[in-house]
């Protein structure tokens, strides 16, 4: 009786874990659902992987130069090195990912969601992150220092306590994004456009290639910190606008 107990929770057992341990070894396709299985250094360049999900998954070092991964999940993956050049990952979900020294050059990032994501040293250099999310949680904060952001489209996307220390947006799109009461120390905004840039309560004074030219299209207010030699439009505080 002992032994037929056995070979019954064990095939009940087999029963639970087969399939979550089988979908790891699914192709690469539209939807796969890879959720926390380890796939490190795949070449998965130029695929269609669009509405896959990768949640808690180890993909250190993959090649997505570009994939098709829109609304793909990231939620807590690890994706160092990884290659997102050129890649399509609008609303694609990165909220908590360790994403350290990624490429996401050239790639569409449209609304995606890098809520308390990791991504230090990683390249956004022409990326496209209109109205993307930076927010943080209660406990975490998405950290994009030493990030390379140049020439990135930026427009309406949200910083609201991102970690930015010595990003560079030189020649980037931040119009109407949200950089309110940040520490912008070192951070790098030579030819920014700063279109109704969000600026309340944000410590400019140490920021680099910053000219009165785009504060003057900004929107700070009368805590927001300025280099010297700089000074507050007459246009600030401006109205809030919507999202």
């Amino acid at each position: 009786m002992r032994h037929c107990g056995s070979v019954a929770l064990g095939g009940l057992l087999l029963a639970f874990t087969t399939p979550a341990m089988a979908s790891c070894q699914d192709p690469p396709k539209a939807r796969v659902d890879w959720t926390g299985c380890h796939k490190p250094q795949l070449m998965l360049g130029n695929d269609d992987l669009t509405g896959a999900v990768f949640a808690k998954a180890s993909l250190n070092g993959t090649d997505f130069t570009g994939t098709k991964l829109a609304e793909a999940k990231f939620a807590e993956a690890e994706l160092g090195f990884v290659k997102f050049a050129g890649a399509d990952l609008s609303g694609a979900d990165f909220t908590k990912a360790v994403a350290w020294r990624a490429n996401f050059t050239k790639a569409k990032l449209e609304k995606a969601n890098f809520t308390t994501a990791q991504t230090s040293r990683s390249l956004f250099v022409q990326a496209l992150l209109a109205g993307a999310n930076f927010t943080k949680s209660e406990v975490n904060r998405s950290d994009f220092s030493g990030a390379d952001m140049s020439k990135a489209e930026l427009a309406r996307a949200n910083f609201t306590n991102a970690k930015l220390a010595g990003v560079k947006f030189e020649d980037s799109n931040l119009g109407r994004a949200r950089l309110n009461s940040l520490d912008l120390s070192g951070v790098q905004l030579s030819g920014a456009h700063l279109f109704r840039t969000q600026l309340r309560g944000t410590n400019l004074s140490a920021a680099v290639g910053l000219n009165q030219g785009q504060l003057d299209i900004a929107c700070g207010g009368p805590d927001t910190k300025l280099p010297a030699g700089l000074s507050p439009p007459k246009s600030w505080p401006c109205a809030d606008e919507d999202e």
